[in-house]
C-alpha cells in the first residue's frame, strides 16, 4: 500500500490539474468572445453602431395639456390649470452648505413639514434630486421669490400645471378635485374627467450629445388637444349665501353639520348645492373623511313630517280624501295595533287641511290607511322615491323605499309620518317641486354645457321631464295647502319672506342610535318652494343635531327664509301678486345671534301651533 504521503501528493496534483484546466477554459472563452465580438463589429457596423447610438439619443416626450375650466352660470371661474411652483433640491449640495439649519427652517413653513424632518432628509442622502416635501406640493409665488432671495445653493424650483380652486371650500362637493397623477377623483372632476382632462401631446425625435433635442431631427409631433370648459347651473353668489346661511345656522345651534339645495322649480337646474362641514379644495390631502361628504345627495335621513306632503297629495289626487274632509286626533295619542302614535301636541278633530298645517302625526297616519299601501307606495315611486334622481353627480344614494311586500301592518300609519323610510335632500327636495310645477317632475342637474377650446358644443342639458304623479289640479290644491302651513298657526311661519307667498313643509325626525329612536338627536329640515303663487325657487334645508332648539320650524325654516330673501332679490324675481303677504307677515326672529336665540327660546314654550 501506498503511503499516508504519496497519496496525499496525488490528490493536491489532481487539484492543480482542474485549476489549470479552468484557467485555460476562462482564458479561450474570453478571447473567443472578444474575436466574435470584432468580426461583428467588422462584418454588421451599422446595426450595432447606429442602434446603439440611436437608443441614446432617442427623444419621447409627452407634452403635457391643459386641463378644461369649469365655471359658473355666469362665466366665473371655479376649477383652471395654473402653473405654480415646487421646490427641488440636491441634497448633497445642500448638505455641503454650513446654512443647512437655515434651509431647513425656511422651507419649514411654505412646505407644511418640520424643519426638523427636513434637515434629516437634506442632510443625510446622497441622491441628487428630490422634493423636499414630496412630489406635488406647490408654494405661491410670492414664497418662491422669498427663497430665492436667500440664494441657498441646491435649492431651486420647477415650473408645474396644477389645478387651482379660486373659491377654496366653496362648492367643493360639487366641484370635486384632481388628484397627483392628474385624474379627477370627487363631484364634476370625475363625473367630466374624459371630457376635461384634454389629451397630451407626443414629440419624437433625438438629442445631441448635451440631451439638448436637434429640432431639424424631430420625427413626430402630436399636438396636445385641450380640455373642454364644463360650464355648471350653479350661481356662485347664491352658493354663497346659502353657505353663510348654514355657517350661521350651525354656529347657532351648535349642529354637527347642516346642508342645504337651492333649485328652479320649472326646470330642474341647481343654483346652489352646500354642505357643511366642507374642505379645502386646493388642500384636499388634508382633509377628513367626514367633510368630503356631499350630504345633499350621499346621506339618507329619514325625513319626518316634510314626507307628508308626497303621501296627503297621494290621497287627494286618488279621491280618498278631501281637504275639509275631518279626522279624529284621539287628543294627542292613538293606538294602533297595539302601538301608541303621539303628536307633538295634542288635537282633537283636525280637517286634512289642517292635518297637513298643523302636522299631525296621527292625522297624516289615518289618511295614509285611506290610501292604503299599495298605492302609497305607488306614488311614492312616483314621486321618486327609493331610486337616484338621476343628477349628474357621483355619489348619489337611492334612499330607502322597502317593497311593499315587506311592509308590516302599521307601516302605512309610520310610513306616512316620514318612518321606516329614508331620503336624501335632493329627493324631498324634488318631490316638494314636482308639487309646486303643475306634478311634474324634473330630473334636477347641475352641468349646462361642455365646450371645446374653439367653442364648439360638446354636451349640452336641457329641462327633462322624469314623472307626472299627480294632476295639476290636485298639485295646485297641495300649494295653496302648503301656504297656509307658514301661516299664522302653521308650524312654518318662521319661513316666511314679507312680499312673496311661501309654500312649504317642516320637519322633525328622531335619529336612530343602537337601533332606537333618540329623545335629544334630531334631523330639523323645511322645504318650501317662493313664490308660491308662480314658483320659482325650491329651497331645503336640513340642520344635524341642532342643540337647546330641535324642531325643523324653530331651526331650518329661519334658514330657508335667509336665503330666499337674498336670492330673490339677486335674481330679481317679482314680488308675490296676492296682496301680499305684506298683510300677514311680521318680523321674525332669525336665530341668527345670541339675542334671536334666546328670545325663540323664551317664545318656545309659549307656541300653540305644532312646530314640527
Amino acid at each position: 500500500m501506498r503511503s499516508e504521503r504519496e497519496r496525499r501528493l496525488g490528490m493536491t496534483e489532481k487539484a492543480s490539474r482542474w485549476r489549470y484546466t479552468l484557467v485555460v477554459a476562462f482564458v479561450v472563452l474570453s478571447l473567443g468572445g472578444q474575436a466574435i465580438r470584432l468580426v461583428m463589429l467588422q462584418a454588421w457596423p451599422d446595426q450595432i453602431r447606429i442602434d446603439s447610438i440611436n437608443r441614446a439619443r432617442q427623444l419621447v416626450k409627452d407634452l403635457s395639456v391643459e386641463r378644461g375650466a369649469i365655471v359658473d352660470c355666469h362665466g366665473r371661474v371655479l376649477a383652471m390649470d395654473v402653473f405654480r411652483k415646487v421646490v427641488c433640491a440636491d441634497p448633497v449640495a445642500v448638505a455641503s452648505n454650513p446654512c443647512l439649519q437655515d434651509v431647513a427652517e425656511t422651507l419649514a413653513d411654505p412646505l407644511n413639514v418640520s424643519a426638523r424632518v427636513l434637515m434629516r432628509q437634506l442632510g443625510s442622502s446622497r441622491r441628487r434630486f428630490v422634493y423636499p416635501a414630496g412630489y406635488g406640493r406647490t408654494i405661491d409665488d410670492d414664497q418662491a421669490c422669498l427663497i430665492k432671495e436667500k440664494g441657498f445653493q441646491g435649492v431651486f424650483f420647477n415650473d408645474v400645471l396644477t389645478r387651482s380652486y379660486p373659491l377654496g371650500a366653496s362648492m367643493c362637493h360639487v366641484l370635486g378635485y384632481v388628484n397627483l397623477k392628474g385624474q379627477g377623483s370627487a363631484g364634476i372632476e370625475l363625473k367630466l374627467d374624459d371630457y376635461l382632462r384634454g389629451v397630451p401631446g407626443l414629440v419624437v425625435g433625438e438629442f445631441d450629445g448635451r440631451r439638448r433635442e436637434i429640432y431639424e431631427r424631430r420625427k413626430l409631433e402630436v399636438k396636445a388637444r385641450l380640455g373642454a370648459s364644463v360650464i355648471l347651473t350653479l350661481d356662485q353668489y347664491v352658493q354663497y349665501l346659502t353657505e353663510q346661511a348654514l355657517l350661521r345656522a350651525i354656529e347657532t345651534h351648535r349642529a354637527k353639520a347642516a346642508w342645504a339645495i337651492v333649485q328652479r322649480v320649472k326646470t330642474g337646474e341647481i343654483l346652489a348645492m352646500a354642505s357643511l362641514p366642507a374642505y379645502d379644495l386646493n388642500r384636499f390631502r388634508e382633509a377628513e373623511a367626514e367633510s368630503t361628504r356631499n350630504r345633499c345627495i350621499g346621506l339618507v335621513y329619514e325625513p319626518g313630517s316634510t314626507f307628508k306632503i308626497s303621501v296627503i297629495a297621494a290621497a287627494l289626487n286618488e279621491g280618498r280624501v278631501r281637504p275639509d274632509q275631518v279626522f279624529d286626533c284621539e287628543g294627542g295619542v292613538w293606538m294602533y295595533q297595539r302601538r301608541p302614535l303621539r303628536d307633538y301636541h295634542p288635537y282633537d278633530k283636525l280637517s286634512v287641511a289642517d292635518v297637513l298645517k298643523k302636522s299631525s302625526n296621527i292625522g297624516a297616519a289615518k289618511i295614509g290607511l285611506a290610501l292604503g299601501p299599495s298605492l302609497m307606495h305607488k306614488y311614492l315611486l312616483a314621486f321618486g322615491f327609493g331610486e337616484k334622481t338621476g343628477v349628474d353627480l357621483p355619489g348619489e344614494e337611492a334612499g330607502i323605499l322597502h317593497p311593499v311586500q315587506d311592509w308590516i301592518d302599521i307601516s302605512p300609519t309610520r310610513v306616512a309620518m316620514g318612518h321606516e323610510v329614508a331620503v336624501t335632500a335632493l329627493q324631498m327636495l324634488n318631490a316638494m317641486c314636482t308639487i309646486a310645477n303643475d306634478g311634474v317632475r324634473m330630473r334636477p342637474y347641475v352641468v349646462q354645457r361642455v365646450l371645446d377650446r374653439d367653442g364648439r358644443l360638446l354636451v349640452e342639458q336641457t329641462p327633462t321631464v322624469a314623472a307626472r304623479p299627480i294632476k295639476p289640479e290636485t298639485a295646485r290644491l297641495m300649494s295653496r295647502l302648503l301656504v297656509r302651513a307658514t301661516e299664522e298657526g302653521g308650524t312654518g311661519t318662521r319661513a316666511r319672506v314679507s312680499g312673496y307667498t311661501v309654500a312649504g313643509k317642516t320637519g322633525t325626525a328622531q335619529k336612530i342610535v343602537d337601533g332606537r329612536y333618540s329623545d335629544s338627536l334630531n334631523v330639523a329640515s323645511f322645504v318650501g318652494v317662493v313664490p308660491a303663487d308662480d314658483p320659482e325657487l325650491g329651497i331645503i334645508v336640513v340642520v344635524d343635531e341642532p342643540r337647546d332648539l330641535h324642531t325643523g320650524g324653530l331651526v331650518s325654516a329661519p334658514v330657508f327664509r335667509e336665503i330666499a330673501e337674498e336670492a330673490l332679490r339677486y335674481l330679481d324675481v317679482p314680488p308675490s301678486d296676492a296682496v301680499q303677504v305684506a298683510q300677514g307677515a311680521r318680523p321674525l326672529p332669525g336665530g341668527r345671534s345670541g339675542r334671536a336665540l334666546a328670545a325663540l327660546k323664551e317664545t318656545a314654550a309659549d307656541e300653540t301651533q305644532g312646530l314640527d
